[in-house]
């Protein structure tokens, strides 16, 4: 069995990245994209209509974008798999990954780009709406123009949530918070620019049961104790990143995400690397993750530069 120089785990725009300089490096990545229930392609996948990546002034759709990512990193010369990596082991060199096809790659550098899902509510109709952007997000940066002159509701008790509140006032004529709790979990300086906000309303100890849904698109609320107007819902509840094949192996931040060395994308591993949103918790963007892409692919090169390889 031959031993891969590189190895990429996931896609999306950090792992699409990472292969296409990679493959420019003559490092021949093996990319494994995922399958269901890990979306080929990342988040992008369910995203309708992507406006603030550079160089498509008039938008595009997310999976097309991601599609024109693997067409470039595969014209290059990096070789992409549609398998899920069940086992990771990190125990010997060179690292032994497991595919959800019982088949073992061994490779001298591995690059993570599982990424991070959003947690949602888990109702009726969150995923299809949210996959046609007909009313249901979970990014108020990435969406949030879409609802200029229109009411909105964000679902949160976190900063997160308060940050998102505070960004769609800037588009929306109202935004009303919803949390499920008396009280929220943000900081006290958060919740104090939150009530100062003439645009932002909130509406404690309720819990968004239905969405009501008129011409295809998402047209109201319904709550446990109540019905709201809106025509956009941003769920802000959290992020889970993609890091299950590491846990007992490598140190992980409280909230899952994985850590990474300084401003580089090296982990305590070494030959380990990550980028996108499985170790980033605070930016999130498509831009970004095909940034850190980049950087994770330049460290291996330069890593196995002083193997030798």
């Amino acid at each position: 069995m031959s031993i891969r120089k590189t190895t990429i785990i996931g896609s999306g725009p950090a792992g699409w990245t990472a292969a296409l300089y990679a493959a420019r490096a003559t490092l021949n990545p093996l990319v494994f994209e995922g399958s269901s229930p890990n979306l080929p392609g990342g988040q992008l996948m369910i995203t309708s209509d992507v406006e603030n990546y550079p160089g498509f002034p008039k938008g595009i759709l997310g999976p097309e974008l991601m599609q024109l990512f693997k067409e470039q990193a595969v014209r290059f010369g990096a070789e992409a798999r549609t398998e899920n990596i069940v086992k990771l082991d990190l125990s010997q060199r060179p690292f032994k990954l497991t595919s959800e096809n019982g088949e073992v790659t061994e490779s001298q550098t591995v690059i993570l780009a599982m990424g991070a899902n959003a947690k949602l509510l888990g109702i009726k109709n969150e995923k299809e709406l949210m996959a046609r952007g007909a009313g249901v997000s979970a990014c108020a940066t990435c969406d949030g123009a879409f609802y200029r002159n229109q009411d909105v509701a964000v679902v949160g008790g976190g900063d997160t949530a308060m940050e998102e509140a505070q960004f769609l006032t800037r588009f929306a004529t109202s935004v009303t918070l919803i949390h499920r709790r008396n009280e929220f979990r943000a900081s006290r300086i958060m919740i104090d620019r939150a009530e100062q906000n003439p645009k932002i309303k909130f509406v404690l100890e309720e819990e968004v049961q239905e969405l009501l849904i008129t011409n295809d698109a998402l047209s109201g609320l319904k709550l446990k104790n109540q019905s709201l107007e809106v025509q956009g819902l941003f769920v802000a509840i959290g992020h889970q990143p993609n890091t299950n094949i590491l846990k007992g192996q490598i140190a992980l931040e409280s909230t899952g995400y994985l850590k990474t060395l300084g401003k580089s994308s090296k982990t305590e591993v070494e030959g380990l690397f990550a980028c996108g949103d499985i170790q980033d918790s605070v930016y999130r963007q498509a831009v970004t993750a095909a940034g850190s892409g980049c950087e994770a692919a330049m460290d291996s090169e330069r890593y196995l530069e002083t193997l030798g390889s």
